[in-house]
């Protein structure tokens, strides 16, 4: 049997758990920004685990009172998940503020007590309600492949409603977000706007659980905003890039868990296939996102080594006129293959001639090799003539400085010296090169 892609999104059955895991995922990684930049990424772990003792009694209390009543058990999950995580969300702020405990201890505190107190009640209902313990069970990872059309309408609703409120409190959110104090100062409506965002984010998670889960739901929360902040350092981009990573997480979920099921027939649940590939996105992110990605960080450290090498090269071979391969080898302690490197680049510049193994540089080399130098000499004069500084600390920085000094930076030094001559070991400053 094969799906098209385009039936998941219309087919009757297939719809409801793509739209609601979309909506859901966007809803649950708009608010994870705020949450994400006020740096409470437990928050969202600690409040999704104290859910967990009120579905087991919210259940079995329903079940108690109305054994017949398991279409409406849904209702039930909500008002105790609610209820329990709002229990949750007090006890944290209790121990913050009176309790005087540390963010991350009352986290961890109310996240295990309260998850502890839900496996106790589970162990409990599962000798007496051995049916309704099945049921939930099924919500510690979500339940999609069930969901209606009117799951639909209340993941939109709260999409819309995160959205909305986002989009109307963006200006003061924002200051609130970088500048508390300064919010606080000017009289915007910071607490209020933190217990909107605590309420918003409370409802998102319980909401969330029939999807993903009540141990999973909060890798949805944190999960895209990692991703996006890698990106970008602009708040609305984050946004924006936050939500459509969110939404792409809910589609590639359940699109994996659909087709895994059918095509390979394996066991998929769909709502850690959703935290998965939220995760994926976001290890991705982390390791190739151009500016703060890991793999482009290092490979701008490499070049910049690499330049910095080169230039030690050219300096080294501009004082000595001509250098053999072995003396450069020992002289900078780098490997032979990364010296020979090196070289191969500066000759390819044009800056170096190799003659049997002995290298010279041509005129360009020369040029490039007396500004490395001047660079360098400016540098010392301008610690010891302005800054006071004597003895090896002087050469030591100038050899560090040399390779990040601009030519802006070395015009003010030149009038800042008054065009020098000779640095403080007597040694002349080559002539600044005609640009």
């Amino acid at each position: 049997m094969s799906i098209s892609f385009w039936e998941f999104f219309i087919h009757p059955v297939l719809r409801a758990p793509m739209w609601g895991c979309i909506l859901m995922c966007l809803a649950s990684s708009l608010i994870g920004v705020p949450i994400f930049l006020k740096k409470r990424s437990l928050l969202s772990e600690s409040l999704s685990h104290a859910a967990y003792p009120g579905v087991i009694i919210g259940v079995s209390l329903f079940a108690l009172l109305f054994p017949s009543g398991e279409e409406w058990v849904s209702i039930a999950v909500l008002i105790g998940a609610f209820i329990s995580s709002l229990l949750g969300l007090k006890a944290i702020e209790w121990l913050e503020q009176k309790g005087k405990a540390r963010s991350d201890a009352a986290l961890s505190f109310v996240l295990s007590v309260f998850f502890g107190l839900g496996i106790v009640a589970a162990s409990a209902m599962q000798s007496t309600l051995p049916v309704w313990h099945k049921q939930t069970q099924m919500l510690l990872f979500g339940q999609a492949a069930t969901m209606s059309d009117l799951h639909i309408a209340i993941y939109g609703a709260m999409a819309l409603l995160v959205s909305a409120f986002l989009f109307l409190t963006f200006r003061p959110l924002q200051a609130s977000l970088f500048d508390r104090n300064y919010s606080i100062s000017a009289n915007l409506p910071v607490a209020l706007l933190e217990k909107i965002l605590f309420w918003l984010l409370l409802i998102s998670l319980i909401v969330g659980i029939r999807s993903v889960g009540v141990v999973l739901m909060s890798g949805m929360v944190i999960a895209p905003v990692v991703a996006a902040r890698q990106f970008s350092e602009k708040l609305q981009t984050v946004f924006i890039l936050s939500g459509f990573f969110g939404a792409l997480s809910g589609l590639l979920g359940n699109y994996i868990s659909v087709i895994g099921s059918i095509s390979l027939s394996l066991t998929l649940p769909t709502g850690p296939m959703i935290v998965l590939a939220a995760s994926s996105i976001a290890v991705l992110s982390l390791l190739f996102a151009p500016k703060r990605g890991l793999v482009f960080r290092m490979l701008r450290v490499y070049a910049f080594r690499l330049r910095c090498l080169e230039e030690n090269l050219l300096k080294a071979i501009w004082k000595k006129e001509t250098a053999a391969f072995s003396d450069l080898k020992k002289d900078h302690q780098v490997s032979s293959m990364a010296l020979k490197y090196a070289l191969y680049r500066m000759k390819k510049e044009g800056w170096l001639i190799d003659q049997n193994k002995s290298f010279s540089l041509t005129d360009d080399g020369l040029q490039k090799g007396a500004s490395l130098v001047r660079l360098h000499r400016l540098w010392e004069l301008y610690l010891a003539e302005k800054l006071g500084v004597q003895g090896e600390h002087i050469h030591n920085t100038a050899e560090e400085m040399e390779h990040i000094l601009t030519p802006e930076i070395e015009a003010r030094l030149t009038d800042l010296l008054s065009d020098p001559t000779t640095d403080p070991h007597s040694q002349p400053i080559p002539k600044r090169r005609a640009r």
